[in-house]
């Protein structure tokens, strides 16, 4: 037997009044606002009455902090895989829009040029591949019930469009994937699929601010 479910969880909103990106940087925690979020994640997973058996998140600060009311309400431990982390990034720390923004720059322009690998941070297809297996090695590691991993939106968004047969290059202004969101996936026939997206912390976004990678 393995798992029945595997819910890939966005962290909520971190606290970042510099509005830079963020990507792996330490010490860049949950805002009020993002820990309401992921409360409400928490709610949601509850309220669905789905038997989950572990949570699992990222090793950064937002996904630990955002993991641990989900670890709560079903009284297990948040547990940590490497592998579901967020991307590198050439730009983290720096401003990405503005009059002294990072893409204004000339100096930053060559980390630019390709934007189907991307040319700025770790291969899409790096990024696909190290999150298929923790999912993969995730859905096999218990008997049944199901498994959250709390991630970053860009791996969660990998997941997507690898499912569902789409290119990896993309435009990342079109990514469905909301602060605190829940992508599900099952096992259909011969292969995993996504089966549900659910944005529990919609009512709460309206005043976000989500600039932490690209």
């Amino acid at each position: 037997m393995v798992a029945s479910q595997i819910h890939l969880v966005r962290h909520g909103e971190v606290f970042n009044p510099e509005r830079v990106l963020y990507g792996r940087l330490p010490e860049f925690g949950l805002s009020n606002l993002g820990v309401a979020m992921a409360a409400a994640a928490a709610v949601d997973l509850v309220e669905r009455g789905r038997p989950v058996r572990r949570v699992i998140a990222s090793p950064l600060q937002r996904t630990r902090e955002s993991a641990a009311p989900i670890a709560a309400a079903f009284s297990l431990p948040v547990e940590i895989d490497e592998r579901i982390i967020e991307p590198t990034n050439r730009f983290e720390g720096k401003r990405m829009s503005g009059e002294h923004g990072a893409l204004r720059d000339p100096r930053n322009w060559p980390a630019m040029l390709n934007p189907l690998r991307p040319s700025w941070g770790e291969p899409y297809r790096a990024i696909s591949a190290r999150m298929l297996a923790a999912i993969d090695e995730a859905y096999n590691s218990v008997t049944d019930g199901d498994v959250v991993l709390v991630s970053h939106q860009l791996p969660i968004w990998m997941v997507h469009r690898a499912l569902a047969g789409e290119g990896l290059p993309h435009d990342p202004r079109g990514r469905r994937c909301a602060l605190s969101s829940i992508t599900t996936l099952s096992w259909r026939g011969e292969g995993l699929v996504e089966i549900s997206y659910a944005n529990p912390a919609a009512a709460l976004q309206a005043g976000a601010t989500d600039v932490g990678a690209v």
